[in-house]
């Protein structure tokens, strides 16, 4: 991978046998996005991060999609995960923690995020809950998963109820979106200090 970083800024670009991903974000921006995965309904899930979060993204990702969608999802969670965490820095000012309860129509969702340094990933979501048309919802938990240890935040993310497919990763994305936003905004109280008691996260 090849980084920049200047600000709350920074750019990626990741090749590998089977895919390549370029990725330019903006921490602080207005959720603006140029997104293009090949996945049409992933691009719509990525626009959703990208416009609850505030986090203006140019992301083009070739991947592929004729085996499946698998490592074009999942490298692009690797690549989103390590190019906020590059640009988050040393963290200071930061507010670290977020969370977001997101309904969407007949679905709930909590999203609760810690960029603690601590990778964990816990996914709970009803037995046999329904997949979008064409995103198995597995695939939605390995691009959380894929976030979770590239961006190395503890992430908690349970669907309460709900019986679309398409509404459930809807409410996944939209939860994760404006939790993260909340993390990751600095807050003027604690300006230059890292929030933690250890002194580094």
């Amino acid at each position: 991978m090849l980084y920049s970083t200047c600000m709350r800024t920074a750019d990626c670009k990741r090749t590998t046998g089977e895919t390549d991903i370029s990725l330019k974000l903006n921490l602080d921006g207005t959720g603006k996005a140029a997104i293009r995965t090949g996945h049409a309904f992933f691009d719509h899930m990525l626009h959703l991060l990208a416009r609850h979060s505030l986090i203006d993204m140019e992301l083009n990702a070739v991947g592929d999609l004729e085996v499946d969608a698998h490592h074009t999802i999942e490298d692009t969670g690797i690549v989103i995960g390590d190019t906020i965490l590059r640009a988050l820095g040393d963290k200071k000012g930061i507010h670290r923690y977020g969370c977001a309860y997101v309904p969407m129509d007949e679905t709930l969702c909590r999203c609760v995020i810690d960029i603690s340094n601590r990778p964990y990933l816990e996914f709970r979501a009803p037995q046999g809950a329904a997949d979008a048309p064409n995103m198995p919802l597995s695939l939605t938990v390995e691009f959380c998963r894929a976030i979770t240890n590239n961006l190395r935040c503890n992430l908690h993310i349970e669907v309460f109820y709900g019986m679309d497919g398409h509404h459930i990763a809807e409410a996944v994305f939209k939860s994760l979106a404006h939790a993260l936003r909340q993390a990751i905004e600095q807050d003027p109280r604690t300006a230059g200090i890292i929030p933690s008691t250890k002194g580094a996260l």
